[in-house]
């Protein structure tokens, strides 16, 4: 059972800067052990790959994109995701924690490229009448939600 939440305390858009939150590991482990992912994943917020880099572990390939390039974690390539007009080779499914300034675009984009996309966002995410189309038109299969509070690190702004 999922035991933590991602829900925490708000930066202003000013702090959030390119909103770049490292995913706890504990988060994507707890994600495995209720979902079987695909083998090929595409992480296109991957920012310094804290998701990737678990599920490399965990024997997953991925592809990993962000809209810039950080100093500590090599990308296969640098994009606007919301510019993408299909996912890379062999990508059928997205993982990603996405920015959730943009959230709304960015998960309506991903169902376009691909049929399975798994999501960690805050659970502020389920309370949107403007998000309704997601969350209501079939897309959405299963939501997992973490009791407690995860430690979500701002790393950039």
């Amino acid at each position: 059972m999922l035991d933590h939440s991602t829900q925490s305390g708000r930066h202003s858009n000013a702090e959030r800067g390119r909103d770049l939150y490292s995913t706890p590991a504990v988060a994507i482990g707890a994600l495995l052990t209720v979902e079987q992912l695909p083998h090929w994943l595409w992480e296109p917020a991957a920012g310094r790959g804290a998701i990737a880099r678990v599920l490399r572990d965990r024997g997953h390939a991925v592809i990993c994109s962000d809209i810039v390039r950080y100093d500590d974690f090599d990308l296969h390539f640098t994009a606007d995701f919301l510019a993408a007009e299909r996912a890379p080779a062999d990508c059928r499914a997205i993982i990603t924690n996405p920015p959730f300034q943009i959230a709304d675009r960015f998960v309506r984009h991903a169902l376009e490229l691909v049929p399975r996309l798994y999501l960690l966002c805050r659970l502020a995410f389920l309370e949107s009448e403007r998000r309704a189309d997601i969350l209501e038109g079939g897309a959405l299969a299963r939501v997992h939600v973490f009791r407690k509070r995860l430690p979500f690190m701002h790393r950039d702004g």
